[in-house]
């Protein structure tokens, strides 16, 4: 018996649910390799699009910083240093790190800019690529069903009806999810950097510098950003930090001691 297309879209999503490293739900429609393809693909954008800085002291520093965290998930993974005022960083499937060079005046010292990078590793790590631009299409994919179901676009207003629906969606799913992305990669970096033999406590320096320069009035609401606020982030790293404190502590131990500075 022939299956209805909703029924069939249902089971197709269920069977694509799974748990993230720290037991969250999220839905991957994709496999590793075609994410790899996607983000080899978007990295040589970004690189054409990008001014790239030139080799020296500034990119031995950033590699520096990135060997050690990238060492504890294995790999070979490509780093580049983009010339730009904006303070961001990011890691993409296929093994990807982009940093700008706007970052450094925010995470002043190695520790701090771990914590960045290890950040952006555990999104890749978590796989929470897959899972943003598997929950995008699914609800794009329920939205275009709803309008063929409901017939919405060949009514008066079915487009302004379409774009409620939207907005309705991003906040209840996508925004949302993605905060729990964030919350995730927070705790998942602050053990990777401290694996890598990064002091913890840098990322709590880091935040709060961040935190400081959002200035008052200036960050939006929680409830519709993409990342936790800076006192709901601090929060749970302080939470964290003892556990995260004995797997630096062990890392040392063990001889992983990185000594990357910038002079």
């Amino acid at each position: 018996m022939r299956q209805p297309l909703p029924l069939l879209i249902l089971t197709l999503l269920l069977a694509s649910c799974t748990t993230s490293p720290t037991g969250q739900q999220q839905l991957l429609l994709f496999s590793e390799q075609e994410m790899a393809k996607l983000g080899d693909e978007s990295f040589e954008e970004i690189k054409a699009q990008e001014a790239l800085l030139p080799e020296g002291e500034v990119t031995a520093y950033v590699r520096c910083v990135t060997a050690p965290l990238t060492a504890q998930v294995g790999g070979d993974w490509e780093v580049r240093v983009f010339q730009s005022d904006d303070v961001n960083a990011f890691a993409l499937p296929g093994r990807h790190i982009g940093i700008y060079t706007g970052l450094l005046g925010v995470a002043q010292d190695a520790d701090a800019l771990a914590a960045v990078i290890g950040h952006e590793i555990a999104h890749v790590l978590a796989r929470h690529g897959n899972a943003r631009v598997s929950t995008q299409m699914a609800t794009q994919t329920g939205l275009e069903l709803l309008s063929a179901v409901s017939g919405m676009q060949s009514r008066p207003g079915g487009n302004d009806l379409l774009a409620a629906l939207g907005l309705g969606a991003q906040v209840g799913i996508l925004l949302p999810f993605s905060r729990q992305q964030e919350s995730e990669a927070d705790l998942l970096g602050l053990r990777l950097m401290a694996d890598a033999g990064f002091d913890p406590a840098g990322a709590l320096r880091l935040w709060e510098a961040m935190g400081a320069q959002d200035g008052a009035g200036q960050r939006p609401p929680e409830l519709l950003s993409t990342h936790p606020a800076s006192s709901t982030r601090l929060a749970a790293l302080r939470q964290a930090l003892p556990g995260a404190q004995a797997r630096y502590d062990q890392a040392r131990a063990s001889g992983r001691s990185p000594a990357c500075r910038l002079l």
